[in-house]
This record gives structure tokens, C-alpha cells and sequence, in this order.
């Protein structure tokens, strides 16, 4: 099986059906080797395709972005292996319609008849009512297909993820879209009114969304224009889709990973486009500051100690100018960052220092570092033999400073960029002096 399969002409559409519905639904696939785009999961060595060839279909979780054949996938699955198909949303079901649909399905079981329940939006379930599923899972009463926009890793709880498979579904490429609009002019008898510029650029609008595709495409054909239109002409008529990003969802987490890593492998155009993705979608820049500083902190850190500094003057400029201007201080920031030598020697230093404080967090101080405001504590020998570094020749006496006979670790290891090559410089010197003067 290909991966698109735009010369597959659709199965005929049953006689009866209004050519008034919505254009998506209109052709919609019926059957699998119609749906566009998701060849790698439905092909024989896909893992539905797998599935279906050897006659084992189990239950499953879809998880990809809207828009990508999902809701199809599934009923479609359900025509192949003869269950009924049943529908509901988490969103607007609770326990009574839950139990329903069980009570039906049990009943529909008993009388030979297989079911396939398709949960929209599983992932809104809470816990228990996840767990509901899993009788009804383990019997045969029904055949699970949950699909979810977020990673299921997450939302869903360890019981139902170890009943059914997760499958990938990816977003539609510019090339699926195409073959979709390819597949609309075809049901409409005619073709899209716009030049080859304007036309990629109304696909892209869809942002890999073929239901938003085909609701952009129904609404170009109900024009009545004497010759194709242009993308300037296309942009004043079609308002473009709002960037689909949840503040709070996956899609915030995978971009601000993408900026952080972009920033850290020192390359400012990656990092400036997804500072920009964010800001598009909505975020707040107060979040993107507390971010950004902390990038300063944990991958530049001692190696250019002015990174900080930068960071927070571009938070301090943010808050005075607001949007849009201050938005400029974080991306030089972002810039400066990308640029700046890097390390995380500080940031393993810490990390490192709180393994070690966790393994011996009860053992005292040596005596000669501690104070000894009472006599008492004199006697005890708190303070006896301290030397004070500041009469030493060189500003340095080379005590001990750890434990009685702990091992001293070493923790911090500085590397050799930046204004951290002269902080090595200095910590070698300390180091041999040390063992010069057995501390």
C-alpha cells in the first residue's frame, strides 16, 4: 500500500446521499486504501496494516493532531472487521451514557455482534472513568479506540495504555493536502479558481489540518470570480487559520523544547523561529523570559557570566515596554544566547553537589571551620587550628573544607570556552596547590 494514494479513484458513494452536505464529508474515504497521508501505519508493514492482515485487531489509541483521518480511520476499521460502530466524546458523556453504551454493547455481544466504541478526545476521561473501559476490554463486550491530540503518556492512565496500542498518526504533508484538493475538485467538477502560488498558499493555511483543507477549499469554490485569483487577492478574501498551539498542552511543551535545544546547539535562526512560533500562538512572554533566563543559567552559565545579566535586562525591558516592543529585548536575547559560549559545567557542578549532600547529609563540618562563640564549644575544639586564608603570602591556606574522612569529590569541572577557560586556569592553580599543601 502507497503512501498517498491519489491515483485510487473513491469507492462509489451510495445512492441517496445529498451533495449538500459539507465537502469533507462528501468524500470521505470508504475504505482504508482511500485515506491520504498515514500510508506508514495502514500499509501492510504498518502496524494497523499488520493487524487487519493477520485478523487480530486490538484495541488502540490514535494520537496525532486534528484533522488527520482519525475519526475515518476508525470507523473505517469498523466496516473492515464487521462491528458496529459506536461514537461518543468525552467531552460531552460522564457515567450514565458510559454504562449505556457497555449495557448495549454487552447485549449486541451475546447475539454474535462485535463493537467498535471510538472515544473522541479520550484523554478528558478522569482516571476512573478510564478504568471502566478495562472490564469491557478484557471480555470482547467492545474493541477500544480512543483518539487524543495529546501524548497519551500523559493524559492516560498506565491500565489502559497496557490494553490497547498507541499509534502515531503524523500531520498532513503539503503534498496530502494537494491530492485532497485534488480529490475535492474532482467530487465538484471543477477546479480550484486560483493561480499555483495562490493555491499552495491556501494549502498551507491548513497547517496540516485536511479537515481545515477541505473547509478552505469549499469556501474558495463558492466564489464567483471570472479568473483565477492570486495570492494577494486570495489573502484580503481568506482570512488565514490561527497557528494551532495549546498554551497548556503538548504543542507548548515541543516548542519551547525546540527553542531551548536550538539556543543550546548555537544556532540563533532555529532559535529565533520558534521564539516567534510561540509568541504566534499566544504565549505569554513572561513565561518565554523565565525560560530564556534559565537557558542563561543551565547551558551557558560560568562561560559567559553576562548571559544572565542579558536575560534578566530583556525580562526588566519586557515589563517596561510591554508588547510588541519588549518582545524584541527576548529575541536579542535569544540571539546573545545562541551565540554565547556554552557550558553546563555549573549547572552538572549543582546537580552533582545535591547527589553527594543526599548520600552524606549528616556528617558534620570539620572542627577547625566551625565557630566557637562559648567556651564550651572551645573545649569541644570548634575553631582550633583554622587558618585564616587572608594571612597566607598567596590569599590561600589549602584546608580542608569537607567532612572528616570523606573522600573529597570533585564536582565542578570546568571546560574550556569562554570566560570559563580562565576559571580552569584558577581552579588548576588551587587544586595543585592544595595537594602541594596536604588539604
Amino acid at each position: 500500500m502507497a503512501d498517498l494514494f491519489d491515483d485510487m479513484p473513491l469507492s462509489p458513494e451510495p445512492a441517496g446521499r445529498s451533495a449538500h452536505r459539507p465537502l469533507a464529508d462528501r468524500i470521505r474515504p470508504r475504505r482504508l486504501a482511500e485515506v491520504i497521508g498515514q500510508g506508514a501505519i495502514l500499509g501492510p508493514d504498518g502496524p494497523l496494516g499488520a493487524m487487519l492482515g493477520a485478523g487480530s485487531l486490538s484495541s488502540l489509541i490514535l494520537w496525532g493532531p486534528p484533522g488527520v483521518g482519525k475519526t475515518t480511520i476508525a470507523r473505517l476499521l469498523a466496516d473492515q472487521t464487521e462491528r458496529d460502530f459506536v461514537q461518543i466524546s468525552a467531552i460531552f458523556s460522564g457515567v450514565p451514557e458510559l454504562r449505556k453504551v457497555f449495557d448495549t454493547a454487552r447485549l449486541h455481544y451475546r447475539q454474535g455482534r462485535g463493537t467498535l466504541l471510538f472515544v473522541e478526545e479520550i484523554h478528558r476521561f478522569n482516571k476512573a472513568q478510564q478504568d471502566s473501559f478495562l472490564p469491557h476490554m478484557e471480555d470482547g463486550t467492545i474493541l477500544l479506540v480512543g483518539a487524543t491530540t495529546e501524548n497519551p503518556s500523559f493524559e492516560l492512565n498506565a491500565a489502559l495504555l497496557s490494553r490497547a496500542q498507541v499509534i502515531v498518526l503524523k500531520r498532513l504533508e503539503l503534498a496530502d493536502l494537494e491530492l485532497l484538493a485534488q480529490r475535492a475538485e474532482r467530487e465538484m467538477d471543477r477546479a480550484l479558481p486560483l493561480t499555483g502560488e495562490a493555491r499552495e498558499a491556501l494549502l498551507a493555511m491548513a497547517d496540516g489540518d485536511g479537515r481545515a483543507a477541505l473547509n478552505l477549499i469549499e469556501q474558495v469554490m463558492a466564489w464567483k470570480v471570472e479568473r483565477p485569483l492570486g495570492t494577494d487577492e486570495l489573502s484580503r478574501r481568506l482570512m488565514r487559520r490561527a497557528a494551532k498551539y495549546d498554551k497548556g498542552g503538548d504543542e507548548h511543551y515541543n516548542l519551547i523544547s525546540a527553542l531551548h535545544k536550538s539556543v543550546r546547539g548555537s544556532d540563533p535562526d532555529a532559535a529565533l523561529y520558534w521564539l516567534a512560533r510561540m509568541l504566534e500562538g499566544g504565549e505569554d512572554p513572561r513565561y518565554l523570559a523565565r525560560r530564556i533566563t534559565r537557558m542563561a543559567i543551565e547551558d551557558i552559565g560560568l562561560a559567559d557570566p553576562a548571559a544572565q545579566r542579558h536575560c534578566l535586562d530583556a525580562w526588566a525591558l519586557y515589563e517596561r515596554l510591554g508588547s510588541p516592543e519588549g518582545e524584541l529585548a527576548l529575541a536579542q536575547a535569544v540571539i546573545y544566547l545562541a551565540l554565547a559560549p556554552k557550558s553546563n559545567a555549573g549547572y552538572a557542578a549543582y546537580k552533582a553537589a545535591r547527589a553527594e549532600a543526599r548520600k552524606t547529609g549528616s556528617l558534620m563540618p570539620p572542627a577547625h571551620i566551625l565557630n566557637a562563640p562559648t567556651r564550651l564549644m572551645k573545649d569541644q575544639g570548634y575553631g582550633a587550628g583554622y587558618a585564616y586564608d587572608h594571612d597566607a603570602e598567596d590569599g590561600f591556606s589549602g584546608q580542608n573544607y569537607f567532612p572528616d574522612g570523606m573522600k573529597r569529590p570533585v564536582l565542578y569541572t570546568p571546560v574550556e570556552r569562554g570566560f570559563e577557560r580562565e576559571l580552569k586556569k584558577r581552579l588548576d592553580w588551587f587544586v595543585s596547590q592544595r595537594l602541594k599543601r596536604g588539604g
